[in-house]
């Protein structure tokens, strides 16, 4: 069950330039003023710091401000929404994470759909999800966990960022693969849930691998495994969960910056320049990396079709689950 679509190094066709010079050509410099960019998260987050980071640099090769506007709250469903809802000018800008295409399925009365309602222009970071344990768990590998785990079914549990998020049915994928039960804890945010699990009052989580690291290398929880196809560059010790015999379960958390829909595509492809260009600056990929974070510039057509993806993969997950969301 592998559904992440790796982006590669940016590609812009020669067609794609001759229509941003040509449609530039005479028009109004882009841009005049100030670029809102809303932002789905809270400010001092790990995405809000991503947010942020390339927006400076944004601002900086621009030569105008782009602006994070935080719009927290309701998983990420208001900034969404007043991005699907705002003037195609390349003014309001939004960046959203991989949740974009899973809120569908655990959230009613969206007004949106993430494959129609906005315009992909570049993915900006990846991380892996990681299966997490505190220090006292007597488990030094995933093989030797899963054992553990099968010792007391049932009394185990994890904890997760919230219900419905892509750790919580990670970490339910991760289960039932490995043919073991333990009972899922939801959190508001992957912040207080690590603060449990380092204290011991949760003895497994699946979380972000950045929120995760620094405890890791502590010594204070251990990292058993990583949800990525390949192993991750900024824990190249810790094994896929394929490589510790689970195969399947590929999920990649993502940042990417979208536009409203039918965003000019000569602003499409000029703004999607200016963010490989900016992740590829040596000081932002020190600082991405730093914080657990991959850099990975894309071309809209590749997050489009992430995007895409992720919505099918979602919807099969939540049907074979058959879990229930409010």
């Amino acid at each position: 069950m592998a559904f992440i679509i790796r982006p590669s190094r940016l590609r812009l066709p020669l067609c794609a330039l001759a229509l941003l010079s040509a449609s530039l050509a005479g028009a109004q410099p882009y841009p005049t003023k100030p670029v809102r960019l809303l932002v789905p998260f809270a400010a001092g987050g790990a995405a809000d710091t991503i947010s942020r980071t390339v927006a400076e640099r944004l601002g900086a090769s621009l030569g105008q401000q782009f602006v994070p506007d935080n719009r927290s709250g309701a998983a990420g469903t208001i900034a969404l929404e007043l991005l699907a809802k705002a003037a195609p000018d390349g003014y309001t800008l939004g960046t959203a994470g991989d949740t974009i295409s899973l809120l569908p399925f655990t959230y009613k009365g969206l007004t949106w759909d993430p494959r129609t309602s906005f315009t992909p222009i570049s993915l900006m970071s990846t991380q892996p999800l990681v299966l997490v344990v505190h220090a006292s768990v007597p488990a030094a590998t995933f093989k030797e966990f899963v054992a553990y785990a099968k010792s007391k079914p049932g009394q185990l549990v994890f904890g997760s960022s919230g219900h419905g998020h892509s750790q919580h049915l990670t970490g339910e994928m991760i289960k039932k693969a490995a043919g073991f039960d333990m009972t899922h804890v939801p959190y508001k945010g992957g912040a207080q849930a690590i603060i449990d699990l380092v204290g011991g009052q949760i003895p497994v989580a699946v979380l972000g691998a950045s929120t995760v690291i620094p405890h890791h290398r502590a010594g204070k929880v251990r990292i058993l495994g990583v949800t990525g196809r390949k192993r991750s560059t900024v824990l190249p010790e810790v094994p896929t969960l394929a490589q510790s015999g689970v195969a399947g379960i590929d999920v990649l958390q993502t940042l990417g910056l979208f536009g409203p829909p039918k965003l000019p595509a000569a602003l499409v492809v000029r703004l999607n320049a200016e963010v490989a260009k900016a992740l590829a600056a040596p000081a932002t990929r020190e600082k991405l990396e730093s914080a657990g974070f991959e850099p990975s510039p894309s071309t809209p057509q590749e997050l489009e079709a992430l995007v895409r993806a992720d919505y099918e993969r979602w919807a099969r997950v939540t049907k074979e689950l058959n879990l229930k969301f409010e």
